[in-house]
């Protein structure tokens, strides 16, 4: 005798087949693979970000001849490996009180055959006697 009153039911199964499956785990590892590829890019911006918020709180940095403070911001650099930030990349503009440094860099980066991920950044810091102030 069929249970439920003689009627014989039956139930679709619902879920992931295997070729949906590889789907899925196919983008979920090219996402990876792409966030593996930006996040020392993004690290890297973030240490000179900070490297740039230790020089405003450095004594006397506002005094200071821009030749010194370049060299003072890349020995921070150096202990965070940053290694696409250039001399040439810093610039100094007098301001009100001491310097306004601004970084500007591009990091490039293969990510499959012929295309390249590319950023773009740039990080400015008011180097004065009355603290800085960071603009971006």
């Amino acid at each position: 005798m069929a249970p439920f009153g003689g009627m014989a039911m039956k139930r679709k199964q619902g879920g992931l087949s295997l070729i949906g499956f590889l789907v899925v785990l196919a983008v979920l590892g090219f996402a990876a693979y792409i966030g593996m590829k930006l996040f020392p890019m993004y690290q890297e911006y973030y240490a000179v970000k900070s490297a740039l918020k230790g020089l405003s709180n450095e004594p006397g940095v506002a005094d200071m001849n821009p030749a010194r403070i370049q060299d003072l911001f890349f020995r921070r650099l150096y202990i965070n490996y940053s290694e696409n930030v250039k001399p040439q990349n810093v610039k100094f503009e007098r301001a009100d009180g001491g310097w306004v440094m601004n970084v500007s860099y591009e990091v490039r980066r293969p990510l499959v055959y012929n295309l390249d991920v590319v950023g773009n950044f740039d990080a400015s810091q008011a180097l004065t006697r009355r603290g800085g102030s960071g603009e971006e």
